[in-house]
């Protein structure tokens, strides 16, 4: 008897493994035959017809006819590929930062079907200010995508700081007076939708696994540059978060002994040297601005004067520069990464991946006359970090789903 259990359990546990196998397949090549899924996978086509009908019957798949292409034979049947069915679910992402909240909704293909950007209170905010705050920015997203909040599957939040995401609870964030609280549980005790919440450099690595250059690669970083500086670690096509949810805190890794103070409360962290507040500490001490001055134009006026020759400018970023590649260089030491993907809003300031960054890096791996990790830049624009949430809410949103057709099949 307990012989019979223990095997009925793999094959349940096979069956699951199968499905998201499946499923990751079509979702990395959008259109894919059921015999070409069989050949990559390495299971037979039965298995993988027998999947393919429970995702279809779940409405996470579609049928669609491959179009015939130019010179080719019309004759026989035609050839049936499956595909996301993108309506299938739709849901928000936003992302929260000192100066604003960029929001959008997007549907299970990756399809943006709208999008918002709405100022962000002073921070830190209280709970209160918080509870007021998400579910309007969920009402004037949903309203861009001509859906209703009830019309989502789920919505995706994503944050600086230590999260655990399993949970939804916020360890630490910046943006917040409370700490040690369960965000998830609060937002879905006044929102009608599941609510996910995850460190936002770990959504923009979902994101790359999901639409970017993650598709086709099982191991790979994402290292994040805006008000703070954050990892995200894919290894064998899953998030790696450590085992409280608190790993990948490349922003808060030391590379000055005493050195200057972050705004974690400690000294000699990476951050406190390469994000944008680091940056503006130090420029202030020289520099006088106008009246008024973002602290966006300050880094654009700084980093113009660094350009045009300006000394002091000039070494801020080149200090940053060498802190950053080698922060890199014991990134690519630790993993040995078949990528490295730098993404962010100060991507569109050169001096984070100019190539003395690149041969500084190299100069510090071990990996000389190896098979050194491709370096890519992905500047995804202002909707970067949203739609890393919204990533997060499908993936989430998946797993539940394809955890049912599993609990559906251990019942029966």
């Amino acid at each position: 008897m307990r012989n019979s259990i223990k095997k009925t359990s793999q094959i349940t546990e096979q069956r699951s493994q199968g499905r998201n196998l499946v499923f990751s397949h079509i979702r990395n090549n959008f259109q894919v035959a059921r015999i070409d899924i069989a050949n990559a996978t390495g299971m037979s086509p039965a298995t993988v017809t027998s999947i393919t009908a429970e995702l279809i019957a779940a409405g996470l798949i579609e049928e669609v006819q491959r179009e015939v292409e130019p010179g080719q034979s019309k004759r026989g049947r035609p050839r049936v590929d499956l595909k996301l069915r993108g309506e299938s679910h739709i849901v928000a992402g936003m992302k929260l930062t000192g100066r604003s909240i960029s929001a959008v909704v997007l549907d299970l293909e990756g399809k943006q079907l709208g999008k918002a950007k709405v100022p962000m209170p002073r921070p830190p905010i209280d709970r209160t200010a918080l509870c007021k705050l998400i579910p309007q920015v969920v009402e004037t997203v949903s309203a861009s995508a001509g859906v209703k909040p009830e019309d989502l599957s789920a919505v995706g939040i994503g944050l600086p700081g230590t999260i655990q995401a399993t949970e939804g609870f916020v360890d630490w964030c910046p943006l917040f007076q409370e700490q040690e609280f369960n965000l998830k549980q609060l937002m879905e005790e006044i929102m009608p939708m599941p609510v996910f919440v995850e460190n936002d450099a770990n959504a923009v690595a979902i994101a790359e696994l999901w639409f970017g250059f993650g598709r086709d690669v099982p191991d790979f970083l994402v290292v994040t540059i805006e008000q703070g500086v954050g990892l995200g670690i894919v290894l064998d096509g899953e998030i790696f978060r450590g085992t409280q949810g608190f790993g990948a805190e490349f922003g808060h890794t030391k590379v000055q002994s005493e050195g200057a103070l972050c705004r974690c409360g400690q000294r000699g962290c990476l951050e406190a040297y390469v994000a944008d507040y680091a940056l503006l500490r130090e420029a202030n001490l020289f520099k006088h601005w106008e009246e008024g001055t973002s602290e966006e134009d300050r880094l654009v006026q700084l980093f113009a004067a660094a350009k045009e020759g300006d000394r002091m400018a000039k070494s801020i970023f080149d200090r940053a520069s060498r802190m950053f590649s080698m922060g890199l260089a014991n990134l690519v030491n630790l993993f040995d990464p078949a990528m490295v993907i730098l993404s962010g809003e100060q991507m569109q300031f050169d001096y984070l991946y100019a190539q003395q960054v690149f041969d500084m890096v190299r100069s510090s791996t071990i990996l000389k006359g190896h098979h050194e990790p491709e370096i890519r830049i992905h500047k995804w624009g202002d909707m970067m970090w949203a739609k890393g949430a919204a990533a997060f809410a499908l993936e989430e949103v998946v797993r539940i789903s394809l955890d049912q057709l599993g609990s559906a099949e251990t019942s029966a």
